[in-house]
């Protein structure tokens, strides 16, 4: 009747993996995912980006290949833990938007569990600001050291530049690690919810 108490019992440990996503417009109706990275806790990351084929699209479904990846790579995970990206916030309602309307798979209510470290950094903390590159700074962890500027996207996604794709993939793999960074910080200090996502 406790599932948490039967998962402690069996010595159960719950796969997490840190999501982030970079994209090329705050919206999803008029933006698609450039790049996406999800760190195994205390392990490797998996990611995918747009390349060249990806552009020819007949339908304009550019991200279409990468986001069959993402989601295939979320459901290796127990618990994704994001900053700024559960429901009414931005990577999770863009995925979701993003693949519903091109036809792929999203997991549905319960088929995963999402975490926000915003919400630990908000409710937990005071610094000067919530974001975090702030959050990360205040407690001694490099972040964003890969600093992207509005040429490097208008290359690589208009450009199709494989050097500036890999300078977007590098943000985005800093996105994670630092994630993880913060979140082994923050995370004794409030309740572990089973949100779904």
């Amino acid at each position: 009747s406790h599932p948490n108490c039967l998962e402690k019992a069996i010595g159960y440990k719950e796969r997490v993996g840190f999501l982030d996503i970079e994209t090329s417009n705050f919206s999803a109706s008029f933006g698609v995912v450039v790049t996406w990275s999800i760190k195994e806790e205390d392990g490797k990351i998996h990611d995918g980006w747009l390349a060249g084929k990806d552009f020819d699209n007949k339908q304009g479904h550019y991200d279409k290949r990468i986001m069959e990846d993402c989601v295939d790579a979320m459901s290796q995970f127990d618990r994704l833990v994001v900053y700024w990206g559960r429901d009414r916030r931005f990577d999770i309602p863009f995925l979701r938007t993003r693949a519903v309307s091109m036809g792929v798979y999203f997991p549905l209510y319960q088929e995963n569990i999402v975490t926000d470290a915003y919400d630990i950094v908000k409710n937990k903390f005071k610094f000067g600001r919530n974001s975090l590159y702030a959050a990360c700074t205040q407690l001694g962890i490099v972040s964003k050291e890969t600093q992207l500027s509005p040429q490097t996207w208008m290359d690589a996604t208009i450009g199709r530049s494989k050097e500036a794709m890999k300078s977007i993939l590098a943000h985005n793999h800093e996105d994670v690690i630092s994630t993880e960074l913060l979140w082994k910080k923050i995370n004794s200090y409030a309740n572990m919810t089973k949100t779904s996502i």
